[in-house]
């Protein structure tokens, strides 16, 4: 299980940038649409981007790189079904890249992030969040996954979610499971759980 390197704090500020005052970490965060209708979502690109950043401002990565594909519901299950067995869409999933060793100078690239448009606005909609604020909570969430982190068993999920808690806080997002009330997860789909 990876380690959890301490955070700094920053200021609420919308989820519209990281505080000023960290220091700039060099990574590649690549935004490609795969699907569905991004427009809906105003400034998707830069809400996926600030919060990469954050996370690896918070866990001190440097030279990395990330792949996140804004895709559909439709795009996502076949997706899932291909990998996962599960032909149905679910709001996020993670591909970590096979470890390799890159070239001095390049960025290690981590991974592949998928996210389904439609689940993801559907499930804002639910839990009565914006959906700017849910995009990036998934971001976080698929980016921890990518780093090893899981929710499989109580104690993964309580360590990833006091991690996605405290990025999320350094872009002036309130705590996602402060109204669960029930098990770590909860506004998670049942696909991504498992």
């Amino acid at each position: 299980m990876p380690s959890i390197s301490p955070g700094s704090a920053a200021s609420p500020n919308d989820g519209a940038e990281v505080a000023d005052g960290d220091p700039p970490i060099s990574s590649v965060i690549d935004v490609v649409h795969d699907g569905g209708d991004w427009e809906a979502v105003a400034g998707a690109d830069e809400l996926v981007r600030v919060a990469a950043r954050a996370v690896t401002q918070d866990l001190a990565l440097e030279n990395i790189e990330v792949c996140v594909a804004l895709s559909s519901d439709e795009q996502v299950a076949e997706l899932n079904g291909s990998y996962r067995g599960k032909p149905t869409p679910t709001n996020v999933l993670s591909f970590p890249a096979v470890p390799m060793l890159p070239m001095e100078g390049d960025a290690r690239f981590l991974g592949d992030i998928a996210l389904a448009l439609e689940t993801l606005q559907r499930e804002a909609d639910d839990m009565g969040v914006p959906v700017a604020h849910h995009l990036q909570h998934l971001v976080v969430h698929g980016f921890l996954h990518l780093l090893g982190y899981d929710h499989l068993t109580d104690t993964e999920a309580e360590e990833m979610e006091a991690l996605e808690v405290r990025i999320l806080s350094r872009l002036g997002i309130p705590d996602p499971y402060a109204n669960a009330g029930d098990p770590i997860g909860q506004n998670m789909s049942d696909s991504e759980r498992d």
